[in-house]
């Protein structure tokens, strides 16, 4: 294994993590305008598949909420034999996990789209394209795993150029079979899940690849299957409270994804169509995230907990700044944006009041993104839960159906439950880093890494 790191420079994280999920989001939107080249009906359906299949993913966050965590604290404790065990015990669990989600998108797709009110108009094109997808959920979880592991070792940009591997080969086969070119058969949205699956092995071939020749990792049969109890546990004890706090946030976002769905078609392709350029609004402050959770576990494995500190605030401030600029500018180019998806006037105008709310609602996710992922590489994983539970529960869940459906503001009320509960509970993580109140969490994860050593104050 290459025993040396690239130093850690915040830059050279931020821009690949940013054009990979700048890419994954063009991919998104692309999929989104095909589908509803057909009629909104088909892009309702590809977007609420989207939403089912999400949510299954989130038995990845499991082991995918601790992986990159455990990985950047032994890396920075110099622990180089202890983060390889890691990653091979990830890809054990990554196969029972992608696998269960497969089962469950194949045996369960009716009842799950049913359970989110999918309208009957949308439900037939809907059933067959999640089945479709449920393949793709299993090689989904192993590159994941293995794109995490990645990072973590701060091989950001080979992560990207698989990413471009696979778009390029999902977009090159996704237009002859969605739409019969080179005369294939025109099977619609499942040739679009189909090309998905495809370009997800190709991934996985790449990562196998990548593992070997930098990381020195060759698997064996037995780690596609094998959980190794010592080192999942040190996974799960940050990724079980991270998985339960994005299962939870998940749960309650599907009732405003149902929430939208009892408003009627029109308002679903609408929530749909906003969605995907949100993904876009937000990238920034994802990629910072995901930055800050890589530096600060590297920071807390070296105990260098006050340059730990020092970069959160940083990063904060930034992300906060960036994502109020790059909501605005969504707003301002509202109907531009939305017209790639819909000519339909009423989209367009419910669509555009939304980009508006956006603007209020990202510097609100900013403190999410960026603090809790200090705090969860920080080793404070169990209290974003905590913390956050009531707020999805009540704000999120709650503040959807009741300014949606029974005060009848629509859209438009599912859009403030969005900002209020991000804001709400940014700022409840923001006190908890401001109080040092993370400090003895990462004093006794440097501790478990080296025992003797005397963590720096």
């Amino acid at each position: 294994m290459n025993r040396s790191r690239p130093p850690l420079r915040m830059h050279a994280l931020v821009w690949p993590l940013l054009a990979e999920l700048g890419l994954a989001m063009a991919i998104s939107v692309a999929g989104t305008a095909l589908a509803s080249r057909s009629s909104d009906a088909a892009g309702a359906a590809f977007a609420i598949a989207s939403q089912v299949t999400a949510m299954l993913f989130l038995l990845f966050r499991i082991i995918g909420a601790g992986v990159s965590v455990v990985v950047t604290q032994k890396l920075g404790a110099r622990q180089y034999d202890a983060a390889q065990n890691v990653a091979r015990a990830v890809v054990g669990a990554s196969s029972w996990l992608g696998g269960i989600s497969a089962l469950a998108g194949w045996l369960a797709a009716e009842p799950l789209l049913r359970l989110l009110n999918t309208p009957a108009d949308v439900l037939p094109l809907a059933v067959p394209l999640l089945k479709a997808l449920a393949l793709a959920m299993l090689f989904d979880a192993w590159n994941a795993a293995m794109a995490s592991v990645m990072r973590a070792h701060l091989r950001t940009r080979d992560t990207l150029l698989v990413l471009v591997a696979m778009h390029v080969c999902h977009l090159a086969l996704a237009l002859p079979l969605m739409f019969g070119w080179g005369g294939l058969p025109a099977i619609g949205l499942p040739g679009y899940a189909l090309a998905l699956t495809l370009s997800r092995m190709l991934g996985l071939a790449l990562h196998l690849i990548l593992w070997q020749r930098q990381l020195g990792i060759r698997l064996h049969a037995q780690d596609w299957w094998r959980l190794p109890r010592a080192e999942l546990a040190a996974v799960l004890h940050i990724g079980l409270p991270g998985a339960a706090e994005n299962i939870a946030w998940r749960l309650a976002f599907m009732v405003s994804v149902a929430t939208a769905a009892e408003l009627g078609a029109t308002a679903l392709a609408t929530q749909a169509y906003v969605l995907q350029v949100m993904a876009g609004v937000m990238m920034f402050s994802i990629a910072s995230g995901l930055t800050v959770e890589i530096m600060v576990g590297y920071l807390i494995g070296a105990g260098q907990l006050r340059q730990a500190h020092q970069l959160v605030q940083r990063m904060l401030l930034r992300g906060a700044l960036v994502a109020l600029l790059i909501a605005a500018l969504a707003a301002l180019a509202a109907r531009p944006l939305l017209g790639w998806f819909s000519n339909d006037e009423h989209i367009l105008a419910g669509g555009t009041i939304l980009l508006w709310l956006t603007v209020l609602l990202e510097p609100g996710r900013t403190f999410n993104l960026v603090v809790i992922n200090a705090l969860r590489a920080a080793g404070d994983a169990r209290f974003p839960l905590l913390a956050g539970a009531l707020s999805m529960l009540l704000v999120l869940a709650g503040g959807s159906w009741l300014f949606g459906v029974v005060l009848g503001w629509g859209l438009p009320g599912v859009w403030l439950a969005y900002a209020a509960d991000e804001w709400i509970r940014g700022l409840i993580m923001w006190r908890r880093w401001q109080a040092l109140a993370w400090v003895p969490h990462a004093r006794h994860a440097r501790k478990q890494l080296v025992p003797l050593v005397v963590v720096e104050g």
